[in-house]
């Protein structure tokens, strides 16, 4: 069985809607389990054992959310070394442009040593059908290459 965790934070409900679409892809992979989970309650165990991670944050100040950055302040120390080239993908909900969450969390993502197999959605403003397909493709392209062991 292949875990891909989805972790999110939402405020406003688009984030929420965006997690849900890409769990939703992920869960169209036979063989798959999705665990999706606020940021605020995803855990280290959650990130250990997942075989592949997606995750979502709105843009605030130009930033991701403070619950994203909760969620890595509060595993990266015991994480290391245990996440070694997982795979991964970032999905964000823009009030600006959203290339400083994207930025933020990437960067974070390169010290976890995490592997980007996909690139990053980013929509400012509302979401469009485009962008929850955009996310169902996400989801279930990462949890097929990881299923498959390509990633």
């Amino acid at each position: 069985m292949t875990t891909i965790l989805v972790i999110y934070h939402s405020q406003g409900g688009n984030n929420k809607v965006m997690a849900e679409a890409v769990a939703q892809g992920a869960r169209s992979i036979e063989d798959v389990e999705v665990i999706l989970k606020d940021a605020l309650d995803a855990t280290l165990d959650d990130l250990i054992e997942c075989d592949g991670l997606i995750i979502g944050s709105p843009e605030y100040f130009g930033y991701m959310s403070g619950a994203t950055k909760d969620f890595f302040d509060r595993t990266y120390e015991a994480a290391r070394g245990s996440v070694f080239r997982k795979p991964y993908s970032v999905f964000v909900n823009a009030g600006n442009d959203g290339t400083g969450a994207l930025r933020s969390i990437e960067r974070i993502c390169l010290g976890y040593q995490f592997k980007k197999v996909y690139e990053p959605i980013v929509k400012p403003g509302e979401i469009t059908r485009e962008t929850l397909d955009a996310c169902r493709e996400m989801g279930q392209t990462i949890a097929a290459g990881c299923s498959a062991g390509i990633y």
